[in-house]
């Protein structure tokens, strides 16, 4: 048993650049999507939705606790051997391009002061969970229905339990602001293997949202692409909204570097040096990033840190594979 604490994870890596921008998605099915049985949804009345609307005051919002309090202190167990994997496929986006011979250097973590699409694209999550207010982070994903956000499993599911309630995405948080609204959720969806059992390997979460200011969460602030069974071992760059110290979850950070195998607890996931704390949880990851669009695949989400051990300056995420095709299939049709 290794004792985990949720705060920021991994990305796997792939080798070209899938940039989307206002686009849609088709079905990600055909080899290696795994059946609908492996995805657990719950749908969100109208009225629920509506309470959601007015229950996120600026007063709520700063006080939501980092959603690594959930689960920090812990002990679950990993499923063992590799996860599933199909045929390698990026989905959505306006062009494909190499990644770059030429890399940044690696980069521990910080506040983000550049610009790009990842800024629009980025947003915090608040939700409520045993009737308490929590925070954790998510990007705006390529879909055939235009309205979905990716993040972690455990940002809208106690794994193992129930749904979050009052879960509301807000694109480009900064300090309090919100420039494109809060698009709140009308279903929730995560693997088979989290909401039963708590599976780190498939810490994968997705939220369908309503509209805000009568435009789709695409509409509003664009979509990244998402990649699946692509290639491990790839540079990677990791976002989100740190809460715990020495971060304040009032802007958007980043790091990013190579990401490497969990050679400690024996996860299929894959970590990257990284001091992003907890609030970043469900933040994405790229690979094929580009510095100067802001635009990459999304090919993980953050999830977890060791609290002692070898790599436990790592974050590490699941790998995206047939089992997290297949949630998205679900989710984004």
């Amino acid at each position: 048993m290794i004792r985990r604490s949720l705060v920021a994870a991994s990305v796997l890596g792939v080798m070209s650049a899938a940039g989307l921008v206002n686009g849609a998605a088709t079905a990600a099915t055909g080899p290696g999507a795994e059946a609908p049985d492996n995805t657990v949804s719950k749908t969100i009345s109208r009225t629920a939705q509506e309470r959601t609307k007015g229950y996120w005051s600026s007063s709520r919002m700063k006080k939501a606790r980092d959603a690594s309090v959930l689960v920090e202190g812990k002990s679950k167990n990993v499923g063992p051997g590799k996860v599933a994997r199909g045929s390698a496929k990026i989905i959505g986006g306006t062009s494909t391009a190499v990644a770059p011979k030429v890399r940044q250097a690696a980069y521990g973590g910080g506040y983000y002061t550049g610009g790009g699409k990842v800024v629009q694209t980025t947003g915090k999550i608040f939700f409520t969970l045993a009737g308490s207010d929590y925070v954790c982070s998510g990007s705006s994903t390529v879909a055939a229905n235009k309205s979905l956000v990716q993040t972690a499993g455990h940002c809208l599911n106690e794994g193992p339990g129930g749904f979050a309630t009052n879960f509301t995405f807000v694109p480009a948080y900064n300090n309090g602001a919100a420039p494109y609204g809060q698009f709140a959720a009308t279903n929730l969806y995560t693997s088979t293997q989290w909401a039963s059992s708590g599976d780190f390997d498939y810490d994968i979460g997705y939220a369908k949202v309503g509209t805000s200011g009568g435009k789709t969460l695409t509409d509003a602030v664009g979509a990244q692409g998402v990649g699946f069974n692509l290639a491990r071992g790839q540079y990677t760059y990791s976002f989100g909204y740190p809460a715990a110290s020495p971060y304040a979850g009032e802007k958007i950070a980043w790091c990013h570097g190579t990401v490497v195998a969990d050679t400690y607890g024996g996860s299929s996931d894959q970590g990257l040096a990284c001091n992003m704390t907890g609030g970043s949880s469900g933040g994405p990851w790229f690979s094929g990033y580009s510095t100067s669009t802001g635009v990459g695949t999304l090919t993980s989400v953050n999830s977890f840190k060791y609290t002692a051990g070898p790599q436990s300056g790592n974050m590490f995420g699941p790998y995206f594979g047939s089992v997290v095709q297949g949630v998205y299939n679900q989710a984004q049709g």
